[in-house]
């Protein structure tokens, strides 16, 4: 399981970056904030992606996952990134989704604006 999310990641980056994306960091921890899988930039806006991935698309959407708990951790592991650094810029959260197959290339999903800093304004 562990080996699929890893290599899930690594599709999205390559992909991330073949549309245009700078990729700054894979995997940012900063203390006990949990992580964000990818943080990119795509032209002045900050982007921080979450991954999910699955075999089986019969199970549905893999950004399902992302339930309140794992939007809180990626909402502090981004208030920490901003905190690090230390001015404004626009951010957006997106969820990239990877179907992984045996018997072709993955496919990728790019929900943009999957949901907000504020859990108020939540879009998932």
């Amino acid at each position: 399981m562990r080996y699929r999310g890893e290599y899930a990641e690594l599709v999205a980056a390559s992909w991330l970056r073949a549309h245009g994306a700078k990729v700054l960091r894979r995997n940012f921890r900063y203390g006990n904030s949990g992580e964000v899988d990818i943080v990119c930039r795509e032209a002045d806006t900050l982007v921080f992606i979450e991954v999910k991935s699955t075999i089986h698309s019969e199970h549905g959407s893999p950004s399902r996952a992302v339930n309140r708990r794992k939007r809180r951790l990626l909402r502090r592991g981004a208030r920490n990134w901003l905190r690090l650094l230390g001015y404004t810029v626009p951010i957006r959260f997106d969820i990239v989704e990877v179907f992984l197959r045996t018997d072709a290339a993955p496919t990728i999903i790019r929900r943009k604006a999957a949901f907000t800093l504020h859990e108020g304004a939540t879009h998932v």
